[in-house]
């Protein structure tokens, strides 16, 4: 065997060598495959295909600003309401309200306040107990029944830096349907079938550092 033909045995050799030793580390490939998605494209984990954005610190808090306009008055009054309690927040305080609306006004129409008591001023609760008892002098009683609302608007915020005391005004528009009765039961107002919409303009108050989380009803409005 001439050398020649021995030297390209021997070169063959090491170039099966150097292959094998390649699909060792790098594996190999069968099939399509698709190319790798860059880590800024990467889809969201929930499945919308939305890219990832890395979170920056300190930037809009959507909870405020989704409520009333940025660089507002009562934007910067929500803010330093958040600081004076970190537990606060705008969203929970919007759900509430819509809840005690309901308790509250139901419980006028139907003459009876005591189970919202303590969401009420003093000074409104005395002036929603005289019309109640007018109402009961003049032996007359509602039928209502509550809908739902229609509309929810935070209007305003207000903060006390000194006194820690905060106020929140909030629209709103209830539908209903509501039927005044005489004392003979006959309505004299109103028709059970009618939804009927009720508009006030409530102003809620608390102290920020007071343990207890609860807002009360301070001023009412059309």
């Amino acid at each position: 065997m001439s050398s020649a033909v021995i030297q390209l045995l021997v070169l063959a050799g090491v170039a099966i060598f150097l292959i094998l030793r390649l699909k060792s580390v790098l594996g190999t490939r069968e099939g399509f495959e698709k190319p790798a998605v860059p880590q800024s494209a990467k889809t969201d984990p929930r499945g919308d295909n939305r890219p990832e954005f890395e979170v920056i610190e300190g930037g809009p808090d959507h909870d405020i600003i989704d409520n009333v306009p940025a660089e507002s008055p009562a934007a910067s009054a929500l803010a330093a309401m958040k600081r004076a309690d970190p537990d606060f927040n705008v969203t929970g305080f919007l759900q509430g309200a819509r809840g005690a609306y309901e308790m509250i006004l139901m419980g006028f129409k139907k003459g009876d306040l005591s189970d919202v008591e303590g969401f009420i001023a003093p000074d409104v609760l005395d002036s929603f107990g005289e019309a109640v008892a007018e109402r009961e002098r003049q032996g007359l009683s509602i039928d209502a029944t509550f809908v739902g609302i229609r509309e929810l608007k935070l209007l305003q915020a207000v903060f006390d830096e000194d006194t820690r005391e905060a106020e929140l005004t909030v629209r709103f528009v209830g539908e209903m349907t509501s039927v005044v009765r005489n004392p003979a039961g006959e309505i004299v107002e109103g028709n059970p079938q009618d939804i009927v919409r009720q508009r006030d303009t409530w102003t809620f108050a608390r102290d920020m550092n007071a343990d207890d989380p609860n807002w009360q009803l301070v001023a009412t409005g059309d």
